[in-house]
């Protein structure tokens, strides 16, 4: 069971300290190659508006998605909240874009997907293959299983690269489990909507909407009923608490 969180505005101190900011692609392409370098298993996570409020609410998931190894800015919500504290927010790392030019350095290598479901789950299988990561090997399951099948599978697969689509709050806590039945470094990575994405069940939003900020209008429009907690209670939700949030580090003059 989560647990509800009453420390909130401790843990938006903690992962804001822990967020990696890159302000410039040679910087990015350095980070990448270390990750992938690395010569023990990494997680790395996505941190959005939407995640923020989630640590506001749950004690458990702010924990988990605190215990990634690398967390990057995704998103104008955390943009807003770090020019609000008068930090340089860096270039957007938003998932959608990043995830795939990992996967491309992965490629003659052992992939896992797990997340979303058929026939969503083979046709991002299959775009990896065709346009990716060619020569990889990829095992896949459906974002619905047990924990022990997910066990079973990397004990049995040991993947390079772990691709986690299954959404907050539950890929951040699944990342966590399944690093321990790792035997080699593997990169795991919190991924959200991204195998839906590569799968074709979710589209982008027009590169226009992405470049101003607002491709979560897209996918209000294309999703209402599933995503009108996320984005309508959501959103206002999160500039009221980026607000009180700076209101509390000016008075208590704390600095990140």
């Amino acid at each position: 069971m989560l647990n509800v969180s009453f420390n909130w505005q401790r843990h938006w101190q903690l992962l804001l300290q822990k967020i990696t900011r890159l302000e410039t692609e040679r910087e990015l392409d350095a980070c990448l190659n270390q990750l992938v370098a690395s010569p023990s298993s990494l997680v790395v996570a996505f941190v959005n508006a939407h995640a923020m409020n989630c640590a506001a609410a749950c004690d458990t998931f702010s924990q988990a998605l605190s215990s990634a190894d690398v967390i990057f800015r995704d998103g104008s919500g955390l943009a807003l909240l770090f020019k609000t504290l008068n930090i340089s927010a860096g270039i957007n790392l938003n998932g959608t874009d990043l995830i795939p030019r990992i996967i491309q350095q992965f490629d003659n290598q052992k992939i896992a997907l797990l997340g979303t479901q058929e026939p969503y789950l083979e046709q991002a299988k299959q775009q990896i293959l065709t346009t990716l990561a060619p020569k990889s090997q990829i095992e896949t399951a459906n974002g619905f299983e047990s924990e022990s099948h997910y066990i079973e599978l990397v004990k049995r697969f040991q993947p390079d690269l772990l691709i986690l689509g299954m959404g907050m709050p539950k890929q951040e806590l699944v990342a966590q489990l399944l690093r321990v039945h790792l035997q080699q470094p593997c990169l795991i990575v919190c991924g959200g909507a991204i195998i839906d994405f590569l799968g074709g069940k979710v589209q982008r939003a027009p590169v226009w909407m992405r470049q101003l900020g607002v491709e979560w209008l897209y996918r209000l429009w294309l999703e209402p009923r599933r995503l009108f907690m996320r984005y309508v209670i959501g959103n206002p939700l999160f500039i009221f608490r980026v607000k009180w949030f700076h209101f509390a580090q000016h008075q208590a003059g704390k600095n990140l």
